[in-house]
């Protein structure tokens, strides 16, 4: 009896130690595509005769198998893919610009940092805003016809009210999010918390760029009496995009990992995600979330990989997460002045030349210490 508990123990050891191994995989491997935005260059891609960028070079790996084909799959779309990511990253610094944590990123390959190996606030938004990119950028392409399988969306046809009909060229969101989901959730490996959260706000960021999706018209009559309308469905802003998803960021869902504990359950109804309080609601589609606090980003840890708020510049009359008190993290500030020249004052000349003044301005800049 002994002998047997001793092997059941052992058994259980093992299955224990080969799962955090998988889990750690799945992390390491999270978001491994965010790299291409450094080597998506002309040196990396193969082209046809016409000059087109068709696909990644087989030697570069920072792609799945999955991904790898995807691209050959859709000649065009590597470009738009790292576009939609370069657009992604310029709105999460942009949305934190004045907060603690203001969305480093770096030249290597984990572009994010060590926050993606987290699952807190931060971690959910950089998931949520890089699929959205993704989804956005191949939506637009379709319709620019930069990508060779796919076009507008041309579904929405004839009349769609009294004085209006279907026409022009939509935005084909549908194939930007079945792309996406196949692309960016490729990615995820593992059946953990870290995981179903992941996919959970890749989900919300393309679920947010289709429900911000809008219909635009144009008129047509006599001396514009705007007789009939045409219409089609145009894609919103991405800052339209990076608004909402700050606003889930601050509304976030703290989650737990959930069990229905039904053997005829499917996978996906089997392991779910559950509020952590169960007085609140279970999180939407729309929702994002996490499991963890987040990590103090007031100094440099590298365990955690946050670089601290030592050298940003604040702002001395904000009470407000941009000011000196909250960013500096009661630290204080040093001010210095500096004096910076620019162009001002500029002139249209027929034709064609702007002819500018150089004016000389004082700055007064705080810093934290």
């Amino acid at each position: 009896m002994r002998a047997a508990a001793l092997g059941l123990a052992r058994r259980a050891l093992w299955a224990l130690a080969l799962s955090s191994l998988s889990n750690t995989l799945a992390v390491n491997n999270s978001g491994r595509w965010w790299g291409i935005i450094n080597v998506a260059s002309s040196t990396n891609l193969l082209t046809d005769s016409k000059n087109v960028q068709l696909v990644l070079d087989p030697s570069l790996q920072l792609l799945s198998r999955k991904q790898r084909k995807l691209i050959r799959q859709n000649p065009g779309i590597l470009h738009s893919v790292s576009s939609g990511l370069q657009t992604a990253i310029k709105e999460c610094k942009w949305q934190f610009r004045n907060r603690r944590w203001n969305c480093p990123t770096s030249q290597g390959p984990n572009i994010f940092g060590k926050i993606v190996n987290r699952g807190c606030r931060e971690t959910a938004f950089i998931f949520a805003i890089t699929s959205a990119g993704v989804t956005h950028s191949v939506a637009r392409s379709c319709s620019e016809g930069s990508i060779e399988s796919c076009t507008c969306d041309y579904r929405r046809r004839g009349p769609g009210g009294p004085d209006w009909h279907w026409g022009g060229c939509s935005d084909n969101i549908d194939f930007g999010r079945l792309f996406g989901r196949e692309f960016v959730d490729s990615s995820e490996k593992g059946r953990d918390l870290r995981f179903l959260m992941n996919l959970h706000n890749n989900e919300a960021g393309r679920m947010t760029v289709f429900s911000e999706m809008r219909q635009e018209c144009k008129c047509h009559g006599m001396s514009g009496s705007c007789t009939v309308r045409t219409c089609w469905m145009r894609l919103p802003t991405f800052r339209a995009v990076g608004d909402v998803l700050k606003d889930r960021f601050d509304g976030a869902s703290r989650v737990i990992y959930g069990n229905k504990g039904s053997n005829r359950a499917s996978r996906v109804e089997l392991h779910h995600l559950e509020p952590e309080n169960p007085a609140h609601k279970p999180p939407s589609p729309h929702d994002l979330v996490y499991f963890e606090k987040s990590p103090n980003f007031c100094t440099y840890s590298g365990k955690t990989g946050t670089a601290g708020t030592a050298g940003r510049f604040c702002n001395s009359s904000s009470p407000g997460l941009d000011g000196c008190e909250l960013l500096c993290c009661g630290r204080g500030y040093r001010t210095r002045t500096q004096r910076v020249t620019e162009r001002c004052n500029c002139t249209f000349h027929w034709c064609c030349h702007v002819s500018c003044l150089n004016c000389t301005n004082t700055q007064v800049l705080h810093e934290c210490l």
